[in-house]
């Protein structure tokens, strides 16, 4: 029987990365106020997840390196989480003092992927993250893992959904409350999303699996509809498109928020999220990262600024 319209969910949850997976691969890097900034105005917008920062080496990742301070300079905002990203129990510790709601831990479906970017193999890294999930369990932090190149590796090709799956059950059963399934170097189309949330869903329960979709190729949008399909409610996204990976050449930002906003208001799925605030505040950071505007529906508000005429109506 084909989907219908009724299988999309009523409301979804937004992850907002563009603090922290958008800014670690500009080229331009940004002083603390233009951090704290940023992630100020986001949670103005309405966006209740935000990932804030990440606790990982300052020598592979120098835009992270002051995420303590940016931290600590947030005007922090009742029901907004401010999520950090981190390796290992140090980063966890730091991650934990500069008093961050919830933590990530990363993992990746490609060996080759592992080794370049946490210089460790896929089964090292999860034995890395036991001694983060147990102290963050002690210290009731909420764990969310990530796993990456899920539908591609820059350096090995195809991956298996049978291997995601196992991987996201592991992450699942470590006691990571939510799977965020990445598609590290946005190479996925519509079919191999339904054939691999189909597979994940198997072993772990769709209400905890997200996507993370970045846009190389310009699928992530139709990737992500076709996840709703079968049930996904949480989404990651980055303002203004911001984004890519260091160790994915040529991979572009994730999927815009903006345009994930209007596609899903136009849709009739609650988001919570005000769309012409969060579309100037990605005409601002894209400015102030000297980048082009990179969301189709945040160059639409611009040009409207621009012309003075009326913003697209939040629905």
């Amino acid at each position: 029987m084909p989907l219908q319209l009724t299988d999309f969910p009523k409301k979804v949850k937004i992850v907002e990365v563009g603090a922290r997976d958008g800014l670690q691969n500009e080229s331009h890097i940004l002083d603390i106020s233009a951090k704290i900034a940023l992630i100020n105005r986001l949670a103005q917008t309405g966006l209740h997840y935000i990932e804030a920062g990440a606790f990982v080496s300052p020598k592979k990742i120098p835009q992270m390196a002051d995420s303590a301070q940016v931290l600590a300079g947030i005007e922090r905002i009742k029901n907004v989480h401010y999520m950090a990203l981190v390796p290992n129990l140090m980063g966890f510790e730091a991650a934990s003092a500069a008093k961050a709601d919830e933590i990530a831990i990363f993992a990746a479906a490609s060996e080759t992927f592992s080794k370049r970017n946490i210089n460790c193999s896929i089964e090292e890294s999860f034995e890395r993250f036991k001694p983060v999930i147990q102290a963050a369990k002690q210290a009731k932090i909420p764990v969310r893992g990530y796993l990456s190149c899920v539908l591609g590796c820059p350096y090995e090709g195809e991956i298996s959904v049978q291997k995601v799956a196992i991987l996201s059950k592991k992450l699942w059963d470590m006691g990571c409350y939510e799977i965020s399934l990445g598609d590290t170097i946005g190479v996925g189309v519509a079919s191999q999303t339904y054939q691999l949330i189909q597979e994940v869903r198997n072993l772990v329960p769709i209400e905890k699996i997200a996507v993370h979709f970045h846009d190389t190729y310009g699928q992530a949008l139709a990737n992500i509809i076709v996840a709703m399909q079968l049930g996904v409610t949480v989404i990651d996204s980055s303002v203004a498109g911001l984004g890519g990976c260091p160790y994915a050449e040529g991979a572009s930002g994730n999927v815009a928020t903006e345009d994930v906003v209007y596609a899903l208001n136009k849709m009739g799925i609650q988001t919570g999220v005000d769309l012409n605030l969060l579309s100037l505040t990605g005409q601002w950071i894209s400015k102030v990262c000297k980048r082009p505007h990179l969301s189709k529906v945040g160059q639409v508000i611009a040009s409207k600024i621009a012309a003075n005429k009326p913003l697209v109506p939040n629905f």
